[in-house]
Order: C-alpha cells, then structure tokens, then sequence
C-alpha cells in the first residue's frame, strides 16, 4: 500500500471494486513511466499522480477503465483525447480513456515521455 501524503486514501483503494482490468493498465502505464528514469507514486483523494520533480500524469480510476491526464506544452487534435484543457499559457492537460492494458501502445507512451520530459 502507498499512502498519500496525509494517510486517508491508499493505492489499493484506488482499485477496490474495480474490474481487474483497471489494475492491469495501471500497472502498464507504470511500467511504461519507469523506463524513463524514476517516478513516484502520490495517491491522492480521487487520484494517483505520478511525479518526476512535478506531477507529470494523473490517474482516475473508474469501474472498468481509467482515465489518463498528461501533461502537455501544446494541444493535441488526436482522437484519442477526449478532453483537453489549457491551464496555462504553455500548458496542456489531455485526457485519454484507457479500456486495456493494449491502450498503453506508442502514442501513448510518446505523450507520457513527453510528460515526463516536461516535470525535470
């Protein structure tokens, strides 16, 4: 279990009444994130952020799929970003519906390293 920085939520509770499935992508975003350099895992109320020095990707889970936010310095117009958001100037959060561990393919590896490079 990793607790947040206050105690009230754990990882596992993140997972719990969720499709197995759920995990199993999880689990291939982190695998994917790690290649990259180091990563921390910060579980917050209602998600999990995964940190180089900043948070560069946010996980919500939900019943049978999870949501992925990444960061970005521009918008993307793939199809695969069912919602976007300008936070800054510079700055981008897109949102991506993960059904499948499979959904961790090339693009999405490419925004997360992206991400990643973003956070140093």
């Amino acid at each position: 279990m990793v607790p947040n920085m206050n105690g009230s939520k754990t990882l596992d509770a993140h997972f719990s009444n969720r499709s197995p499935e759920v995990k199993a992508i999880y689990e291939a975003i982190l695998q994917a994130a790690r290649k990259f350099g180091p990563i921390k895992e910060e579980v917050k109320k209602t998600s999990i952020h995964l940190v180089r020095r900043t948070a560069f990707a946010g996980i919500g889970t939900r019943k049978t799929y999870l949501i992925l936010t990444l960061k970005s310095d521009s918008d993307s117009h793939s199809p695969r970003v069912y919602r976007r958001e300008q936070a800054s100037a510079n700055r981008w959060h897109l949102e991506i519906k993960l059904e499948s561990p499979l959904n961790v393919d090339r693009d999405v590896r490419s925004w997360l390293k992206k991400a990643y490079d973003l956070s140093a």
